[in-house]
Parts: C-alpha cells; sequence; structure tokens
C-alpha cells in the first residue's frame, strides 16, 4: 500500500512538472501602495551546480536569526536546494526526510520589509549531498550546521519532483511555485512587501505529505521601520512548531504514516524539528532580558496554543506585523501556517518552559527550555 501511494504521489508530481514547458506572459513591475507586484516570468533550466545547497548572507539554521547587517533595501542571492537527508527527531526515531537545504525545517532567511529577493533551487533530491563539512562557502546556515548537527544528519537520496511556496512571496503560484523534477533547477525573483514571519513550504502534491515529510521553514521579514517599541530586545530567537507523521518501518527507520496524517494524529509534534533539542541545548537570556520569539506553527494541519511556563508576553505582533499589537498574552494561539512576533521580560533567574498549552501536543514533544541567569544590568 505504501508503495503505490508513494508512486501515485510521484505521477501526479510528473505530471505537474510538465506545466514548467507551458509559456507565462511576461510581467512589467508596478507599485501600489509603495508595495512592488509584476515579477519576471520564472526559468527553469539544468545546472551542473553541486555545491553548498544553502547560499546566502542572511541564511541560519533554528532558533538563530542571522542579524540585518545593511541599512535600507537590498536585493539578497539565495538559494535554497531540495535534498534528501536521514535524520533524528526523537531518541532512536530516524527517518529519510525531504528537506530544503539538509535539515527539518530548513533554514531561516532574514530580510527587510521591501528587501528583493532572488531565488535559485536545484531539485537534487537524487543526489548524495553532505551537509556536515565544516566550510566557510555557503551561508551562516553551513556553518552552523556542521558546528551542530543535532539531527545526525547523513546523506541520502530519494528521487521526487518538488517546489517552493514562499507565503511571504506576493507572485503567481503557477509561475514561480512550479513543480520541478530532480535534476532541474528554477530562479525566480519575488519582493518581501509586507513585514512578518511567514513559513514556506513545497507546494507538491500531496502537500501535506511534502510539509509532513520535511519540506518547510520560515521567513522573517522585519518591519522597515521596526517595531514602535522604545526599548532594545536583549535576546532574539525562531522557533517553529511542526508535527511528523511516522510508523517503525521493516528496518531502523521510521516512514511516513499516511493514516496518522489523514486522521490529524502526529506521532510527534516538536519545537525546531527535534523532541528535545530545546532541552538538550536551552535557550539562554539573563534576568530582566527582553526576549522576542519569532514563533511560526508551520503544521501541517495542527494548532498551537504558545505558552512560556513563568512568563507574560508584554507585547504580541500576531502574524509578525508591526500593525496587529497585542498586549499582556499568557498564551498565543496560532493556527496551521499562522505565526507571532513575541517579547517577553524574564522575571527572574532560572528555567522558563516553552510549552504548547494543547498539552496532547507537549506530551508528544512541544515544550522547550529558557535558561535564564542573574540579572546583568
Amino acid at each position: 500500500m505504501k508503495s503505490i501511494k508513494l508512486t501515485f504521489t510521484l505521477v501526479i508530481g510528473l505530471l505537474l512538472t510538465g506545466i514548467t514547458s507551458l509559456s507565462y506572459a511576461q510581467t512589467s513591475e508596478y507599485e501600489i501602495d509603495g508595495k512592488t507586484f509584476g515579477m519576471p516570468e520564472a526559468e527553469v533550466f539544468t545546472e551542473d551546480y553541486d555545491g553548498p545547497p544553502v547560499v546566502g548572507d542572511h541564511l541560519s539554521m533554528l532558533p538563530n536569526l542571522e542579524p540585518l547587517d545593511y541599512e535600507g533595501n537590498k536585493t539578497h542571492e539565495v538559494r535554497i536546494d531540495i535534498i534528501a537527508q536521514e535524520i533524528e527527531v526523537a531518541d532512536g526515531v530516524k527517518y529519510e526526510a525531504w528537506t530544503f537545504g539538509g535539515t527539518v525545517p530548513g533554514p531561516v532567511l532574514h530580510v527587510r520589509e521591501g528587501d528583493r529577493i532572488t531565488f535559485t533551487m536545484k531539485n537534487r533530491s537524487d543526489e548524495a549531498v553532505t551537509i556536515t563539512q565544516p566550510t566557510k562557502e555557503g551561508s551562516p546556515f553551513m556553518q552552523q550546521v556542521a558546528q551542530n548537527n543535532y539531527m545526525k544528519a547523513q546523506e541520502a537520496t530519494m528521487p521526487m519532483p518538488h517546489s517552493m511556496d514562499f507565503h511571504a512571496g506576493t507572485v503567481a503560484k503557477d509561475d514561480k511555485w512550479r513543480t520541478i523534477a530532480p535534476g532541474q533547477s528554477i530562479k525566480f525573483d519575488w519582493v518581501a512587501n509586507y513585514a512578518g514571519s511567514y513559513i514556506y513550504h513545497c507546494g507538491t502534491p500531496s502537500v501535506l505529505m511534502h510539509t509532513a515529510m520535511g519540506q518547510h521553514g520560515v521567513v522573517v521579514v522585519s518591519p522597515k521601520d521596526g517595531y514602535d517599541t522604545g526599548y532594545e530586545v536583549d535576546k532574539e530567537y525562531v522557533i517553529v512548531q511542526s508535527e511528523y507523521y511516522l510508523k517503525k518501518g521493516p528496518g531502523d527507520l521510521y516512514q511516513y504514516d499516511y493514516e496518522g496524517a489523514q486522521n490529524r494524529n502526529p506521532s510527534h509534534v516538536v519545537f525546531n524539528g527535534h523532541q528535545t533539542i530545546l532541552h538538550d541545548q536551552p535557550l539562554k537570556a539573563n534576568a530582566g532580558d527582553r526576549v522576542r520569539f519569532h514563533v511560526s506553527n508551520n503544521g501541517p494541519s495542527g494548532t498551537s496554543s504558545f505558552h512560556v511556563i513563568g512568563g507574560i508576553f508584554d507585547r504580541v505582533w500576531l502574524e509578525g506585523h508591526p500593525f496587529n499589537e497585542m498586549r499582556g498574552m499568557q498564551t498565543v494561539l496560532l493556527g496551521a501556517s499562522s505565526s507571532a512576533t513575541i517579547d517577553m521580560i524574564v522575571p527572574e533567574e532560572g528555567k522558563y518552559i516553552l510549552i504548547d498549552h494543547e498539552f496532547a501536543d507537549a506530551e508528544k514533544g512541544a515544550t522547550g527550555t529558557l535558561k535564564a541567569g542573574p540579572r546583568e544590568k
């Protein structure tokens, strides 16, 4: 049954890949309310590229957020290739994931509202790509994952059609989000017109399966004028909640649980891709610090009731947009693909538990730790 379903998914994906041969009208750029629309047609091509699967100055590994070290707006040259990797998501639980860049979730892209992104992606799912060798090339992400391979990633191959859907991008999906076959590449532009934190994911059917298999990540679009707060943030982290639907396979590896995914019965609900990573490597702060969390519920299907035991959220911007401000929240409810930017004052030295207050999910792994040291100011 599994092979039939996988074959069906492959066939549908290959049929969709045929769309890449269609002709798309060339679009001229225009502006409305200071936002840029009408991007050029995407380009689908083949290339001999075999370098780092993640390239760009502002791409980092969770929970890191690469600082914006420039003024105004810029064009980001970004590459995130599709590769298969064998990864660990909980103690003794490994499976062959479909990934953007080699981890689940994929790299965090940080840009500013109004920035342009020139994006390239090669479908290298038929190649064995190593992501853990130290290198100064590519991106901060590549250096961070080599130093901290907490998913115990190992190269794998699993040829499959894939695509990229940036929720931060305002473009025509039948052009920019086209499915590409193994060995193909796609290149297109988009402009970060709206501030906030946005999921990206594979849009190839079954979208549920592709996302659950690991193809998702986050783009943080910082507001061009910042958040109107009157204070500086001391620590800044990105937290992604997501679900795995896995069952024991015939060997040592786990495999996709089709029935579990259809019935919304995840085997694991986790922060930053691993059941214990935010306990094994707790977030750090000090008493009196203002900590900012960019929290995204990447689903693919569940909700999140994000809470920090011992803390009150001083300010919350729903979806990360500066106009959507709320204050004094105990819990932030996030549907699948929803996000929030959350500021919290750390009350005192000690441990604070990050948790999905939907306790069934917490017991499946959606917890973490913020470890606070003594006040330094």
